[in-house]
């Protein structure tokens, strides 16, 4: 079955080019203008990939980022925008997208994300040979349903933030670079900031750490990158 792929985007002209590109490639796509109407979509249906765009009318992207995270963690999303600023790319990162590309961007090249990115996600979904869980303290991280348990609480992380802990909680006490972080969890396609991995680690420690502030499972290493401690 084909990949069906939600676009949010108010520009029909640049929505056309799109669907055209992505159903050539053999997706299926649905298309919604307003973020409002997106918003409705996304408690709706099933989708295995959204493509956002930021500006949009009745509710922006940055709202219907936050719906889906807080729906459906596990769904991939690409954020779109004319806002190539560094600022912008960390926010919508921050607020759980797993890529970003600014406007004007090559159509060949954002096919080329979709499929990696679901490539990536397929993968993981499919691993069944992965051991059922690995535990740290308190938690248990669940690598086939993608789940973080913490007791008889269900913590949810989105696919880039359970991609990150499991690879770190599988290497514990190894000090990983930020380049290096970018390379084995986004893949070397990837074209981002290392800003990227803190923005990461710093979410996993809202959902992991006692104190945030304080963190005693994902250690920053000064100079180096992060390291896991499994048995904090």
């Amino acid at each position: 079955m084909h990949a069906h792929i939600l676009l949010v985007e108010d520009d029909d002209a640049i929505a056309d080019t799109l669907r055209l590109h992505l159903e050539q490639a053999g997706f299926r796509l649905t298309h919604e203008r307003d973020g409002a109407a997106a918003l409705e979509r996304v408690a709706q249906d099933t989708w295995d990939l959204v493509l956002l765009d930021l500006m949009l009318p009745g509710a922006d992207g940055w709202d219907v980022c936050r719906h889906l995270r807080a729906r459906r963690p596990d769904v991939p999303v690409i954020m779109l925008s004319a806002r190539s600023a560094e600022a912008h790319r960390v926010l919508g990162l921050e607020l759980g997208a797993d890529d970003y590309l600014a406007k004007p961007f090559s159509m060949l090249e954002l096919v080329a994300r979709v499929r990696a990115l679901l490539r990536r996600v397929q993968v993981a979904r499919g691993v069944r040979d992965a051991p059922v869980e690995l535990r740290f303290g308190r938690f248990r991280l669940d690598p086939v349903e993608r789940r973080l348990h913490d007791g008889d609480t269900t913590i949810a992380l989105t696919h880039r933030e359970h991609d990150l802990l499991t690879f770190l909680a599988r290497h514990p006490g190894r000090t990983f670079s930020r380049e290096e972080l970018l390379r084995r969890v986004w893949g070397s396609g990837f074209d981002g900031y290392e800003h990227t991995v803190n923005s990461h680690i710093n979410r996993l420690r809202t959902k992991i750490e006692d104190d945030p502030r304080d963190p005693r499972r994902i250690v920053t290493v000064w100079g180096v990158g992060y390291r896991f401690e499994a048995g904090a």
